[in-house]
């Protein structure tokens, strides 16, 4: 029997995470207690304004034919329609969606340039055992900063940096420095994990045939560790870089809102809260569409580095 090409089981997968994505986003949404034609219009209009303004939205058919409207709107390009604003929900994200992503693409660089060379630096130190002291350390530190939440590293650097010393603005996106507090924010956390990684990944290398036989020539170790080691190690760092930036873009829900960063974050948040379905909606499928597409990319990309992923998934 014919085998499946990897490629084509990729795009399988991602087809049928997305058909999911759009059913839980559709059901999530209208789990959520609460009448939004009531939310919008106010809690003194009048009876027949809502029952009208309910049967004008479609509201008050069965949620299959709402469902079947979704998806025939989302096939023809259509997010729908705001109902507090009126504003096409493409426009509502279209606007914000660049925010969010230069948000998280910042703090993915962030925690690469920062993890890589921390990482190797920690393996060359703590090497065959050496210097316990700094192993100890390290493992502590990182395994401390991964487990502390994005929203509290934001709350924190907010306290002590904008309100306490007044260096950087505390909200708000107005011109470079407003970046740095929310990009730390985010960045902190995947910066400890993909050091640690980075450091097992040197390790594994340090221990390999091809190191010894260049401490035997007596290669220079910024040659060794920079020309060899490096880009032996980056594969999997890089690679769980390219995770790391789905996970950002839709973990950047509560850091956006501690510092009312305009993107699809703080959008989310608002929509939710004001029961503005479409918006909701939107975003959780852009957010979902995001990931699974980082997702599908970064295992096309292994595919591609590394052939033997191919011949196993076959």
């Amino acid at each position: 029997m014919r085998r499946h090409h990897p490629l084509l089981r990729r795009l399988v997968r991602f087809a049928v995470s997305l058909a999911v994505l759009v059913v839980a986003s559709f059901a999530m949404i209208h789990l959520i207690p609460g009448d939004p034609v009531r939310a919008s219009l106010g809690p003194a209009a009048p009876v027949e304004l809502v029952q009208a303004r309910t049967a004008a939205l479609g509201l008050d058919r069965p949620l299959p034919a709402q469902f079947s409207s979704y998806v025939t709107g989302l096939l023809s390009g259509d997010l729908g329609t705001s109902f507090l604003t009126g504003e096409p929900v493409a426009d509502v994200i279209g606007a914000r969606l660049p925010n969010t992503l230069g948000l998280a693409l910042l703090a993915t660089l962030v925690a690469l340039l920062a993890a890589v060379p921390l990482g190797m630096l920690a393996a060359v130190r703590t090497e065959n055992g050496r210097n316990r002291g700094t192993e100890a350390a390290f493992g502590t530190a990182t395994g401390a900063a991964v487990a502390v939440p994005e929203f509290l590293y934001a709350i924190a650097l907010v306290t002590v940096f904008a309100v306490g010393l007044n260096l950087l603005p505390p909200a708000g996106k107005a011109g470079p420095a407003s970046y740095v507090l929310p990009v730390l924010a985010l960045a902190i956390g995947p910066t400890a994990m993909l050091a640690r990684i980075s450091r097992a990944e040197t390790l594994r290398e340090l221990g390999a045939d091809y190191v010894r036989l260049a401490r035997a020539k007596r290669l220079p170790p910024v040659s060794l560790y920079l020309r060899h080691v490096l880009p032996n190690t980056l594969t999997a760092t890089l690679t769980l870089g390219g995770l790391l930036l789905g996970a950002l873009i839709a973990g950047s829900v509560l850091v956006e809102y501690v510092f009312a960063w305009p993107g699809l974050g703080l959008k989310i948040v608002e929509s939710i809260t004001q029961k503005d379905y479409p918006v909701a909606q939107g975003v959780i499928l852009v957010y979902g569409t995001i990931v699974l597409l980082v997702n599908l990319l970064v295992d096309v990309a292994l595919g591609v580095l590394d052939p033997t992923s191919a011949i196993r998934e076959s």
